[in-house]
């Protein structure tokens, strides 16, 4: 099974058109999709009452995919960054927060992407090992963004690691920007479930860190059809070893990203699940996506 969602509900301003969905955009978002990334949690532990409220806006087979908090994957450099009397205060925080997602049965997993300088060392493999004891039998996916982890010497191994220690592997399809980027690693290292994350390839972007607005012009691409393609064979190849491949576009900066889902979908030959919109008969997916916007 293929799963296509997004990286976050609100800014896809173009699934809200209907009465009413631009103040509920989750149960909107909900018609087109069934599952999505939730950022928020990356920048603050939300409360466990928001978690509840997302569960009950959302359909019985809608997923979510939580980002871990960044003090859960050291995005400070520095000491003393988070709100917490301890690293174990912090998580135990964190899976309080998500525990209402866990009991609706809605949790994908929890994705833990790290940070560009977070090489590939001995001291980081520790660090890892005690991500994932400390989340216990969360379900956990795992992506780098230091190019180390992939070198040709090191990409069977650090698949091996993400297997035998129970992560789920991400897919990423990003810039080639240097020492801050990963190549595409088409590997599974579970049958129950592997992530694809796709972040455009806005070389110019993606290092421009620490510039005005970089946020805004980071993930600003849009995929073409023949780079679509592409991925739609690669889907097909991990599907065959993996129950569920989940598929996230982030390509959120000039309002891509939702665009480039339909369009996927359609050459899938994949609907929006849920029917209550007017658009191209049923069974006519390219017909649709194009009706779509």
């Amino acid at each position: 099974m293929i799963e296509i969602g997004l990286c976050g509900w609100g800014d896809h301003s173009e699934l809200y058109r209907g009465a009413g969905a631009a103040r509920n955009k989750l149960p909107a978002y909900a018609q087109w999709f069934r599952v999505v990334e939730v950022d928020s949690t990356f920048y603050a532990i939300q409360s466990s009452q928001t978690m509840a409220k997302w569960a009950s806006e959302t359909p019985d087979d809608f997923r979510f995919v939580i980002k871990a908090y960044q003090g859960m994957t050291g995005h400070s450099r520095g000491k003393g960054f988070h709100p917490f009397e301890s690293e174990a205060a912090m998580f135990q925080a964190f899976l309080d927060a998500i525990a209402p997602i866990r009991e609706a049965g809605k949790l994908m997993a929890v994705l833990f992407q790290y940070p560009p300088w977070f090489n590939c060392t001995r001291a980081n493999v520790d660090v890892l090992r005690s991500a994932k004891a400390q989340m216990g039998d969360v379900p956990c996916a795992l992506e780098f963004r230091h190019q180390s982890w992939y070198t040709p010497e090191m990409r069977e191994k650090t698949v091996a690691f993400t297997q035998r220690e129970g992560w789920f592997h991400t897919v990423c399809d990003e810039p080639q920007a240097g020492d801050g980027s990963i190549p595409i690693v088409e590997a599974v290292t579970s049958e129950e479930l592997t992530l694809v994350r796709l972040h455009g390839r806005n070389d110019s972007g993606w290092v421009s860190a620490g510039q005005p607005n970089w946020r805004d012009v980071r993930y600003l691409y849009r995929y073409n059809d023949a780079e679509l393609s592409d991925w739609a064979e690669r889907l097909h190849r991990l599907a065959k070893q993996s129950r569920t491949v989940c598929v996230l576009f982030n390509n959120n900066s000039g309002g891509d990203a939702a665009d480039n889902a339909l369009q996927l979908m359609a050459m899938l030959h994949q609907l929006p699940p849920r029917g209550s919109f007017e658009l191209a008969p049923p069974g006519d997916a390219d017909a649709q996506q194009l009706e779509l916007f």
